[in-house]
C-alpha cells in the first residue's frame, strides 16, 4: 500500500485529528508551543469524520481541540497560498476565541486560543526561521499584552528544499521535536519506518508512519486526496507561469484576479485528468459554474 503524503490536508487530519491518535497531536502541539503551555491531555472538538467532511460544502480540514486547562487550539495544514490566507487565519482564530462563550457566559471564562498553521508556502517572506510566533505587543515598548492570542506559522518550504535536499543533508538541522515533525511532513516518502536515523527515531514519528501506511480511504476520500495532492504538485508551477504571463502581457490585474486565473488553469488540468467537477470545485474553491466555462 502506498504511503499517503502527510502534507495533504486529508492525510494530515487522519494523523492528528483522530481520537486514537491523540498522543500524536499532543506531541505535535508540545513541539510548537512554549514550556508554559505544554499539553498533558487534550479533547478533540471536531474529530475526523469522513461522511461529515464529504457532505460539507467547505474543504477546510482543520483540527480543533481543548486541553485540560481550558486552552483552545486550531491546527491545520494549508496546501495552497490563497490570496486571503492572512484574513482567513485571523477569522478562524477569532471564531475559536468567540465560540467559547454561550448565552449568559461571562468574558472571564474566555481562555487562550492558539492557532498553528502548517504551510506549504512562504507567508512571512522577511522572516528567516521556518516557525514564527505572533502575539500582540505594545508598538513602542514591545511589551506583550492581550495574552490570549497566539498564532504560529510553520513554513515547511523554509525548513527544507523538498525537491532537492536529501534526508542526510537535513539531519544535522534536526535539533528538537518540531524539527522532527517538519522532517516527517516533508520527507516521509524518503524514510524507512523500520530504519529511521537516530534524529528521527521517536515513537510518535513511527506511529505517524503506521497511520499513513495503513490508513484506508473510501472512494470519495481517495478522489479528494488525489485531487489535493495534484493541486499541491502543480500549484507552484502554475502560479509562477501565470505571474510571468501576466507580466509579459503587461496586465495590471489585482492579486485576487490573478489567483482566480491560476485556479482556473489548475481546474483545467484536473479536468483533463478526468476528475469530476464537484471535487474540483471543493479543492480549488471555484464555483460550480466556473469549471463549465473551461
Amino acid at each position: 500500500m502506498s504511503l499517503l503524503n502527510p502534507r495533504v490536508d486529508l492525510a494530515f487530519k487522519k494523523i492528528f485529528g483522530s481520537p486514537e491518535n491523540k498522543d500524536l497531536l499532543i506531541s505535535f502541539i508540545n513541539s510548537v508551543v512554549s514550556k508554559e503551555d505544554q499539553v498533558v491531555d487534550i479533547e478533540l472538538l471536531n474529530p475526523y469524520n469522513p461522511k461529515k467532511f464529504l457532505d460539507s460544502k467547505m474543504s477546510i480540514l482543520d483540527i480543533k481541540a481543548k486541553d485540560t486547562r481550558g486552552n483552545y487550539y486550531n491546527i491545520e495544514v494549508q496546501i495552497t497560498n490563497e490570496g486571503d490566507y492572512d484574513k482567513r487565519s485571523l477569522y478562524y482564530w477569532a471564531k475559536l476565541y468567540a465560540d467559547q462563550l454561550g448565552n449568559g457566559d461571562h468574558y472571564r471564562q474566555l481562555r487562550k486560543a492558539i492557532a498553528i498553521h502548517v504551510l506549504n508556502f512562504i507567508s512571512v517572506p522577511n522572516a528567516p526561521k521556518y516557525v514564527n510566533k505572533f502575539v500582540i505587543t505594545n508598538e513602542e515598548t514591545q511589551q506583550r499584552h492581550f495574552e490570549d492570542l497566539e498564532i504560529y506559522t510553520i513554513e515547511l518550504c523554509k525548513f527544507t528544499d523538498q525537491a532537492e535536499e536529501s534526508v542526510n543533508q537535513l539531519l544535522p538541522r534536526i535539533k528538537n521535536g518540531l524539527d522532527r515533525w517538519a522532517a516527517f511532513l516533508t520527507k516521509a516518502s524518503c524514510l524507512d519506518r523500520n530504519n529511521l536515523p537516530k534524529e528521527l527515531d521517536d515513537p510518535c514519528i513511527k506511529k505517524a508512519f503506521d497511520v499513513l501506511t495503513h490508513a484506508s480511504l473510501n472512494k470519495e476520500e481517495r478522489e479528494l486526496y488525489e485531487g489535493h495532492l495534484k493541486w499541491m504538485r502543480i500549484e507552484e508551477s502554475t502560479l509562477e507561469r501565470a505571474k510571468k504571463e501576466a507580466k509579459a502581457e503587461g496586465l495590471a490585474e489585482g492579486k485576487a484576479e490573478g489567483m482566480v486565473k491560476a485556479k482556473m488553469e489548475i481546474a483545467k488540468q484536473l479536468l483533463r485528468e478526468g476528475m469530476n467537477r464537484e471535487p474540483i470545485c471543493k479543492i480549488t474553491g471555484l464555483s460550480k459554474e466556473q469549471p463549465l466555462q473551461l
